[in-house]
């Protein structure tokens, strides 16, 4: 049974734009009347997911995971620390998500998780920038450049097999470590990132290079839709994403 977690915790401080919109927390945000975090849970559910899990410790997204027939466990100290305490709870195959992914649709779900090459351990989607810039004209994202094109993340990864604890682990040195940057250099080869940093590397290729560092088979999956880039990090988000539901068919 494949497992979901949306990770809803937030930084020390909370969150500015939670603060802005005044709420105790981004997730509680309401889009066109409904919390973000209803619109993730629903969708994953809607996906034919039936065990979605909820990192948080805001007493209030807790009680509105519940109520959505989710499960609760604690935020630890990041979002991969959060990420591998969910993992450790339940195992792969397991989706992961976010609370501000507001226009998460159940069909991208089924995409990444029937387009993953059975080989790999993980994936994750991608939005390639044509797609994104004909499905959202009016936002601006930030694109990994690759010789075959720029491409944006999309907060939507599968942790496929047991061996993706491996990632999350990389995940985990790269946070704590990102004020250190010839630390990561050293553990992902300075080849690697040069490669990739100049656009040497095909997506295909750079993914798979890295996954060759980390010790883990990762592949992307090519989002169908641009909107699949979009998460609710500033208020031009929140703004975008209120105007695209507000004249949606």
């Amino acid at each position: 049974m494949t497992t979901a977690l949306v990770l809803a915790g937030t930084r020390p401080g909370g969150d500015p734009l939670a603060l802005e919109m005044g709420v105790e927390h981004k997730a509680l945000i309401e889009v066109d009347g409904t919390p973000m975090l209803t619109r993730v849970v629903s969708a994953l559910q809607q996906a034919g997911i039936e065990r979605v899990i909820v990192s948080c410790n805001a007493p209030a997204v807790r009680e509105l995971a519940l109520s959505l027939k989710a499960e609760s466990i604690a935020s630890k100290g990041g979002p991969s620390a959060s990420a591998l305490a969910a993992f450790e709870l339940a195992g792969a195959p397991m989706v992961v998500t976010t609370s501000d992914h507001a226009l998460l649709q159940p069909g991208w779900v089924r995409q990444l998780l029937t387009d993953t090459p059975a080989h790999a351990d993980v994936a994750f989607m991608l939005a390639e920038r044509r797609v994104v810039e004909r499905d959202v004209p009016d936002t601006e994202r930030t694109y990994w450049r690759f010789a075959d094109g720029q491409w944006s993340g999309c907060n939507l990864f599968y942790l496929r097999t047991a061996e993706a604890r491996r990632a999350i682990e990389m995940w985990s040195v790269v946070e704590n470590q990102r004020k250190r940057p010839w630390r990561i250099a050293a553990r992902l080869g300075p080849s690697t990132l040069l490669s990739l940093a100049v656009g040497r590397l095909g997506v295909d290729a750079g993914i798979a290079r890295l996954g060759d560092r980390i010790g883990v088979k990762v592949s992307h999956v090519a989002a169908s839709n641009g909107l699949a880039a979009v998460d609710v990090d500033k208020r031009a988000d929140f703004d975008f994403v209120q105007q695209w539901l507000a004249r949606r068919p």
